[in-house]
């Protein structure tokens, strides 16, 4: 999976879809999970890899950092909102600090920037305290992967970090992403082991509890099943909101598009004036709202704060 430019899909009613078995009862084994797991990641795979589905990669990418983070300050015990880690990101000026919650949103996000197979960066990314045992950890769920299915892998690698740290909720995540990645063959990691977990079932599948890890695979899945969902809904949003923009007038509308296709929450003042972020286009305060409010008039795009100031907007439901 690489990330890759946008191109607008002829018929987005193709995208590849989850059968109905495979979301439909209940899983009781362990070998049924690894069957329907099979089933989804096949689905996200073809989703994420074939570029005629058209799925904005950058901006599913940072959609599921935004969830992550959201699902890891609550294993974490700080139960942080996901509007108020958005605005810790995202309006936290240049230079000053984010706080907690802004910092865990700016770790999920460094994690999508990641090569699956770079393990110096993820070491870097883990911090000093697990670096050494990350080659291990790595390999030893990439072989559980290969016997006993993808999912099993990733348990794997979640039981073993928590076995020396019961509070390193966020590592044991990531590492779980980077096997997922690397059973795929996946370049990059992707922020979906955390977004269904809680806190019940890790103490329990660190206290090897009787069918704590069946629960945690079912956790996963129910997450893989949630992102194929997400990316399914982005491609026909983007592909919305790239059939409005030639009616857009103003001078780089057509960056500034490109900005809502990667990023799930854009602040006109910092991200598109002075200077169009990743351009060298400029924008002007007044020309950055009228561009936001002419896109929120279009249906393609929405306010995410409801304020009347700070305002931060994307791409549209």
């Amino acid at each position: 999976m690489t990330y890759q430019p946008m191109a607008i899909s002829d018929d987005p009613t193709t995208l590849p879809k989850l059968p109905c078995w495979v979301t439909s009862g209940r899983s009781e084994t362990l070998e049924s999970v690894a069957f329907r797991s099979g089933a989804a990641l096949t689905v996200l795979d073809q989703l994420l890899s074939d570029q005629r589905h058209c799925v904005p990669l950058k901006l599913l990418a940072n959609r599921l950092a935004l969830s992550a983070a959201t699902a890891t300050s609550k294993l974490e015990g700080r139960f942080a909102r996901e509007v108020d880690i958005r605005d810790a990101y995202h309006l936290t000026p240049p230079g000053e600090a984010r706080g907690p919650d802004g910092d865990l949103l700016a770790f999920w996000r460094d994690t999508v920037r990641l090569g699956a197979n770079g393990t110096g960066q993820i070491a870097d990314a883990v911090g000093a305290d697990f670096a050494g045992e990350v080659v291990a950890w790595l390999d030893a769920g990439l072989e559980r992967a290969r016997t006993h299915g993808t999912l099993a892998g990733c348990v794997s690698v979640l039981r073993a970090v928590l076995d020396v740290d019961d509070r390193a909720e966020r590592v044991a995540c990531l590492l779980s992403d980077v096997v997922l990645a690397r059973a795929l063959n996946w370049t990059q990691v992707l922020p979906v082991s955390a977004r269904r977990l809680t806190k019940a079932k890790l103490r329990d599948l660190n206290a090897e509890g009787q069918g704590a890890e069946l629960a945690v695979q079912v956790q996963i899945l129910e997450s893989i099943e949630s992102t194929i969902r997400l990316a399914q809904d982005l491609a026909r949003r983007a592909e919305a909101l790239r059939a409005v923009a030639p009616k857009l007038r103003a001078k780089g509308s057509d960056a500034a598009v490109d900005l809502f296709l990667t990023e799930d929450a854009v602040a006109p003042a910092s991200m598109l004036a002075p200077r169009i972020r990743g351009t060298s286009i400029p924008m002007t305060d007044r020309a950055a709202r009228r561009v936001c409010d002419r896109l929120v008039e279009l249906g393609v795009a929405r306010e995410l704060t409801g304020r009347s100031t700070f305002r931060l907007y994307g791409i549209a439901p």
